[in-house]
């Protein structure tokens, strides 16, 4: 056996070398939008060539995952990266040895030693193969338990980076002409894992760390940060897992919402210079913009995302949503309702959510402007509960949530949803946007005063005090951004207060502790904040984003510690 790296320097252009270049002028006709072009360059050589067909397979898999069409994609594209791990399978790319023995330390770092090069970089686009997969099952459910359920897959996947890992620091490792690339690879592998993991609650995570895993969130972050510098293949996957965690995931299931908007800039900068029509890069610039709250450049990114390309309009759909958000947090409800439309009628990811958003939208309109749409709110929302659909069995989060709120439109003389944009907003983390401007915080406490006149001045029924909660919280959370913290907590206060009420809303108690737990972080109440925020994790279940809950509380938690650990 090879020692690594020595093989791939009898040739200085060896087959490995090859498909590499090939694969980045590939992945340069997809940033350049020429997305067809680069599908085509990358098939003809997928039955070959390990990077060929898991470049194809990434991207694929990566326009899956940003159009929301994961029912329709999920299952054909799984192909592809289960072609790309046929290939790492063979002979002439991955040893038979390596398969046929148990992944332990002992015997894996041994035999990873003595792999030639080609091997090596077939150990890591293996791994990178399951990685891809396990996140396509998170993101339908936003469940890390059930990326974990890939049970060996993951746990093979997990194993491999890791010992890889070893092999990278090993003196034993001998770094070749395409050590940057492998190099690359194992950053992206153990950045994501150590990342993902180290969202998990606490009792999750310790299950996990029984079993072999674990994961530390900054070490996670500096594997992605290095290997998104080096200007390799993986270079570009590392930079989007970044953006990703700071716009969306920390964005949505972070405790206050907040990402490192200015790493995100700087992360950006560089591929936005290079391709200032690149759709993917103009759609984070907007997010980055929609999260600083500056709505209208926001809108003018998208928009602009929109028109730089014609070939992917899936791509559109990504647009479409946070333009519908953009509206929503503007309170231009005809505008929101005009891109939830466009999305229920061009995008397949949630039928039922589309319509429940159109639905959302019209309540909040006069039955005269309802006119011009020919449609009404009580009708689309009769219509969610049969547009439900299932992946792997399992409904999405956000669909469960808007068919039990479309539920009470089924009898004869339905009692209105008191605010449901506005619900869904706080859902999204919504608030957290319009919390960063004092006239968008305070035009929507407005309209939150208005809906609660409209309560007032409705006989009172058996969904009053639901309504009413909603109401409470949401006040809540815009007098908090406002700076007014003591009517803020009153707010959630009174959602405790009324618990045993609570007909069908049962989400709402513990996001009221959580919003009152990170109201006490605020203002330095730290030994406070941690027993409503345990309140919050251990005394409620089987409620409405149960796991997006969690996920918001376990962050909070960790926030409320770090900072009574530092003594501030």
């Amino acid at each position: 056996s090879a020692v690594p790296g020595v093989e791939e320097e009898k040739c200085s252009r060896s087959d490995l070398s090859l498909a590499l270049e090939d694969c980045m002028a590939a992945l340069d006709l997809f940033l350049q939008n020429e997305f067809e072009e680069c599908a085509v360059h990358l098939f003809y050589r997928t039955k070959d060539s390990m990077y060929h067909a898991l470049t194809y397979a990434t991207i694929l898999e990566m326009q899956a995952m940003m159009t929301f069409e994961l029912p329709t994609h999920t299952g054909c594209r799984n192909q592809p990266v289960k072609e790309a791990q046929a290939i790492c399978q063979t002979v002439r790319h991955r040893r038979k040895s390596t398969f046929s023995k148990n992944f332990t330390e002992d015997v894996c770092d041994s035999e990873m030693m003595f792999l030639t090069s080609e091997e090596l970089h077939a150990e890591v686009c293996y791994a990178e193969c399951l990685l891809q997969r396990a996140a396509l099952t998170f993101l339908q459910d936003e469940n890390l338990i059930s990326f974990m359920r890939g049970g060996i897959k993951v746990r093979n996947s997990y194993q491999t980076y890791k010992e890889l890992h070893t092999v990278l620091n090993s003196s034993a490792y001998s770094q070749g002409h395409n050590h940057g690339h492998f190099e690359g690879g194992v950053k992206l592998g153990v950045g994501a894992f150590n990342l993902m993991i180290s969202m998990l609650p606490t009792r999750t995570l310790k299950l996990l760390e029984f079993v072999g895993f674990s994961g530390n969130k900054d070490f996670g972050l500096q594997q992605l940060q290095e290997g998104s510098k080096e200007g390799t293949l993986r270079s570009f996957l590392c930079n989007m897992l970044l953006l990703c965690y700071h716009t969306f995931m920390s964005f949505i299931l972070g405790s206050t919402g907040e990402g490192d908007v200015e790493d995100a800039e700087k992360l950006l900068q560089p591929y936005l210079q290079k391709y200032p029509k690149g759709s993917i890069f103009l759609f984070f610039a907007g997010r980055i913009e929609e999260i600083k709250g500056n709505l209208d450049a926001a809108i003018a990114r998208y928009q602009e995302c929109c028109e730089a390309q014609q070939q992917w309009k899936e791509f559109h759909h990504m647009c479409y949503w946070e333009l519908m958000w953009c509206f929503t947090y503007k309170r231009h409800f005809k505008m929101a309702y005009f891109y939830a439309d466009l999305l229920s009628k061009e995008n397949s990811w949630s039928k039922a959510t589309y319509v429940y958003m159109k639905a959302a939208y019209l309540s909040m309109l006069t039955a005269d402007d309802c006119l011009t749409f020919g449609e009404t709110a009580c009708t689309l929302f009769r219509q969610v509960p049969g547009l439900k659909q299932k992946i792997a069995g399992k409904s999405l989060p956000t669909e469960k949530f808007a068919i039990r709120k479309s539920r009470r439109y089924l009898v004869e003389n339905p009692i209105p949803l008191a605010a449901p944009p506005l619900e869904m907003m706080y859902i999204w983390n919504g608030y957290t946007v319009i919390g960063k401007h004092k006239d968008l915080t305070e035009g929507m406490l407005k309209t939150l005063d208005e809906a609660q006149k409209k309560l007032d001045s409705c006989p009172r029924t058996d969904l009053s005090i639901d309504d009413q909660c909603l109401l409470s919280l949401l006040k809540g959370l815009c007098l908090k951004h406002l700076g007014h913290q003591e009517e803020a907590e009153h707010y959630f206060t009174l959602v405790l207060c009324n618990e045993t009420q609570i007909k069908y809303d049962h989400y709402l108690v513990p996001n009221a502790l959580l919003e009152h737990g990170l109201l006490c972080i605020e203002q330095g109440r730290r030994d406070e904040a941690i027993k409503l925020l345990e309140a919050a994790k251990q005394n409620y279940k089987n409620y409405s984003m149960e796991s997006r809950t969690h996920f918001r509380i376990q962050a909070a938690l960790h926030k409320a510690r770090g900072r009574r650990e530092n003594g501030t």
